[in-house]
């Protein structure tokens, strides 16, 4: 039994969801792989989310010491960048072999999952 937050968790695999569960969150996380990205950046880069979405999950990210959210302010226009703290960095291992399963999926699958 794991508890993070005074919330229990069954199991080491229910802990590592707990960081990247969900629909959105191990995409946005595949993004930052490469470096810091700003706001825009991401949005340009998983256009089928909400700016709801991308900022909620952005901040749950940071809540989780998972990713940094810096500010720039020194003249207009507010830019902010996001980049993988060094915890978030440790799932690298985890987010490569996702990304991987992914890539071969279409050629594994029996003809469910279409690569356009």
């Amino acid at each position: 039994m794991y508890t993070i937050d005074n919330k229990e968790y069954p199991c080491c695999t229910s802990v590592t969801m707990k960081f990247i569960g969900g629909k959105w969150k191990a995409v946005i996380l595949h993004h930052l792989l490469g470096g810091a990205q700003r706001y825009n950046e991401l949005r340009k880069a998983i256009p089928t989310i909400t700016e709801r979405t991308l900022s909620l999950q952005l901040k749950q990210l940071e809540e989780d010491h998972i990713i940094n959210r810096k500010v720039y302010t020194k003249k207009p226009p507010l830019m902010v960048e996001y980049t993988l703290t060094d915890f978030g960095k440790t799932l690298l291992p985890v987010l490569e072999a996702i990304t991987n399963w992914g890539i071969a999926a279409p050629d594994l699958s029996v003809k469910k999952i279409i690569r356009n």
